[in-house]
């Protein structure tokens, strides 16, 4: 599970840290602004004014605070440079002085309040994030970094920054004889999904023990899901049964994108023996899920995923070419591959993932 939470200390970060580059640049613009008009005013004749003007310094003060006092602070002063420009401009009304003051203090203390309820929204959205982080640790559990000859590894990333979970799900389970995985992507998002997810983690961490057949536990994963589901969700998935010692995978594919084998000749993808609907769609087709045996020897490397990895499009629109980036990325250690992969796709995507993704590789020590 990749961690991206980031220490602060508990430091309030700094106003200019909350800007992206191109916004202080048009908060500046907007303060040089306003400073060139009162120059110009103190310049001018006694006959004009630009005091209405100062209404922006409370606004451009409350850009990137978090302190309620800070454009407050920034309209008195504002006022008091309105009081100055009255003795400057004597022969301006005084009705046009009154009313640039009052609108001053008025826009200051709009300008407090805004941000004072934009700093209590975010504080509600950091306890939302830590609840879910919550949630998240005790729903996908970490996965052992080593069984055995086998090296794992498995990322989780959100498409929306705020998000810490969804309906990508994933598991590893030891036995006796090696390590049952899943990894599965449930239709929808939302509390549903997450609560769709415990029930298939559930379901699994029981069957992958008590079942001998991998096939078995794909059953009893669709069994549950067909009696809670509606007909209209489904959870795609792939199981894995890998041993510890020498000896071949079985793969289990439920209407996921097929795993990505990498050999020493390159990278395939791991097609089932015949294609199969999600779980809790069994039913529909009559039909069974069956196992496909895959060789896995010594420095070769399994890598599972879902559809927020191989959907992810470039400006152009294109998909990402999993299986071709597989084979050029030179790491054998699964969790430094797993994160040039990420970086690879953020890189290839551009403006971030549409949709959440998981992914889980599996490499067996030479």
């Amino acid at each position: 599970m990749s961690d991206d939470s980031g220490g602060s200390g508990g430091r309030r970060p700094h106003a200019a840290s909350l800007l992206p580059a191109s916004f202080r640049w048009m908060v500046l613009g907007g303060s040089l602004l306003t400073a060139a008009t009162v120059a110009i005013d103190l310049v001018t004749g006694p006959k004009s004014t630009f005091s209405p003007v100062l209404t922006a310094v409370p606004v451009l003060a409350g850009v990137g605070t978090r302190r309620a006092l800070v454009p407050l602070l920034a309209g008195v002063l504002s006022a008091m440079v309105v009081l100055v420009l009255i003795f400057v401009n004597p022969l301006v009304s005084p009705v046009i002085h009154a009313t640039a003051a009052g609108a001053v203090l008025a826009v200051a203390l709009i300008s407090s309040a805004n941000v004072a309820l934009v700093a209590a929204r975010e504080r509600e959205l950091v306890q939302v994030r830590t609840v879910s982080e919550t949630a998240q640790r005790a729903l996908l559990r970490p996965v052992p970094a080593r069984v055995g000859s086998l090296e794992i590894a498995v990322r989780y990333l959100a498409a929306a920054a705020e998000a810490r979970i969804g309906g990508d799900l994933y598991e590893v389970v030891r036995t006796a004889q090696g390590i049952r995985v899943l990894l599965g992507d449930v239709r929808g998002k939302g509390l549903t999904a997450v609560e769709t997810a415990s029930d298939v983690l559930g379901v699994f961490r029981e069957a992958a023990r008590a079942e001998p057949d991998l096939t078995r536990v794909a059953a009893r994963l669709d069994s549950a899901l067909t009696r809670d589901l509606g007909t209209e969700d489904f959870v795609t998935a792939v199981l894995l049964d890998v041993p510890q010692g020498p000896g071949p995978a079985l793969v289990v594919n439920c209407g996921h994108p097929p795993p990505l084998l990498r050999t020493a000749a390159g990278v395939s993808e791991v097609r089932p023996p015949a294609d199969a609907p999600p779980l809790a769609l069994l039913g529909l087709t009559g039909g069974c899920y069956r196992a496909r045996s895959v060789p896995f020897g010594g420095g070769d490397l399994l890598l599972i995923h879902t559809d927020g990895i191989s959907e992810a499009r470039d400006r152009a629109g294109r998909f990402y070419p999993v299986a071709e980036r597989l084979a050029q990325l030179p790491e054998r250690d699964p969790g430094a591959l797993l994160d040039h992969l990420i970086a690879d796709v953020h890189a290839y995507a551009g403006s971030g993932l549409d949709d959440d993704a998981a992914l889980l590789a599996i490499h067996r020590a030479g």
